[in-house]
């Protein structure tokens, strides 16, 4: 990294904390020092990144204005697609983000370089195993799987390579890549229309491999990308089991691409045709123009039983307001708000992201209740149920 750069700087003191709470589990970042890091890269953000400046200075803030963070100006989701909102030089930014979408939707984009990709993945890694494989120690212990064994994953999608743009497949590719075996597959194709599309044939080959060889595997990928894998399962009247230890990590949305499917029912076939117990399925909302992920275990389990839904949890490096769209202040305990998200991780960017989704507090988390009115579908964001 350029130590004389303040961004690289930041994210060099910021990457050692973010994999230190991300191995602790339960551990959180205390208030006044979230405020203290949170302030200073809204200081960063607001010199070096001109369309933010301006857009704060609209609304008549100042860098030295603000000593709290839930104050600083949140910038919408939608200005990604007009504004290019980082601090990064156009001859640096190795690397483009682009939100999901049809062909004619003008994309999202979020810029990297080699430090902001070091950040988004000491951001994504720690919180993916500890959501999506926290239980592979037992597994190990239990003797379902070698001391050595690392988890397969099969990877609905198509392979970073034939998709460079896609946060969700940089995600998946690095999850793959750092903590999954060597034989973990994509599955996914690219149609010549741009549409994604599910190589049948691969997937089944390679659940049929993990299947003989009664060994654990992680299915990932998005809930249109699963619906296609159900509706032929139930075409052939196919019924798996998985062996004991795999799971399901599903993203959501479908913006246009099969049938919608509501969660609860979408998780049930992935029960009734995968073996996959509920307990095993893990829902993950996330966007390109952010660098952390929230996860849920069983939403939907505790949805079809009558109880509450489990809730989305940010990491701590990250932290969640709901905003009641006419006051702009936080939303009334059991009122649905616009979520509003400040994420430490987005070190070359904008920090403060007001997205187009609602949501309700939930416990020490929240719930995702769908688009707000207006809002523009958004490809890999969770459905209501």
């Amino acid at each position: 990294m350029n130590a004389g750069n303040p961004f690289s700087g930041f994210a060099s003191r910021l990457k050692p904390l973010l994999v230190d709470l991300a191995s602790r589990p339960g551990s959180s970042l205390p208030e006044a020092e979230f405020n203290a890091l949170a302030l200073e890269l809204f200081s960063l953000q607001f010199q070096k990144v001109a369309p933010y400046r301006r857009f704060c200075e609209a609304r008549g803030i100042a860098a030295d204005s603000i000593d709290d963070w839930r104050n600083v100006p949140a910038i919408p989701t939608s200005a990604f697609k007009e504004l290019e909102l980082t601090c990064l030089a156009p001859t640096g930014r190795t690397t483009v983000f682009h939100s999901s979408g049809t062909t004619a939707d003008k994309p999202s984009r979020h810029f990297h370089n080699s430090d902001s990709l070091a950040v988004y993945e000491a951001s994504l890694l720690g919180w993916f195993r500890q959501h999506v494989l926290g239980d592979w120690d037992r597994l190990i212990e239990d003797e379902r799987v070698g001391p050595l064994d690392q988890p397969g994953f099969i990877i609905l999608t198509p392979p970073s390579n034939a998709v460079p743009h896609s946060s969700l497949v940089h995600m998946f590719e690095a999850t793959r890549r750092e903590l999954a075996s060597r034989d973990s597959v994509f599955t996914g194709l690219v149609a010549a229309d741009g549409a994604w599309q599910l190589d049948l044939d691969a997937t089944l080959f390679a659940i049929r491999k993990s299947m003989c060889a009664n060994r654990p595997v992680t299915l990932l990928g998005t809930a249109f990308s699963f619906v296609h894998l159900l509706d032929h399962f139930a075409a052939n009247n196919i019924r798996y089991r998985l062996a004991e230890g795999s799971r399901v990590l599903e993203t959501g949305g479908y913006k246009g691409r099969s049938r919608e499917m509501p969660k609860a029912e979408l998780h049930a076939l992935i029960t009734k045709h995968l073996g996959i117990p509920p307990e095993r399925i893990v829902c993950e909302y996330g966007m390109s123009e952010l660098s952390s992920q929230a996860y849920v275990r069983n939403a939907c389990a505790a949805q079809a039983s009558g109880g509450s839904a489990s809730s989305l949890h940010f990491p701590p490096w990250a932290r969640v307001r709901l905003i009641n769209p006419e006051t702009g202040s936080d939303a009334l305990a059991g009122e649905p708000g616009i979520i509003r998200i400040f994420d430490l991780a987005n070190v070359f960017s904008v920090a403060a992201i007001q997205t187009g989704d609602l949501g309700i507090k939930s416990g020490d988390g929240f719930e995702l209740l769908g688009r707000a009115a207006m809002a523009e579908p958004r490809g890999c964001s969770l459905m209501p149920a």
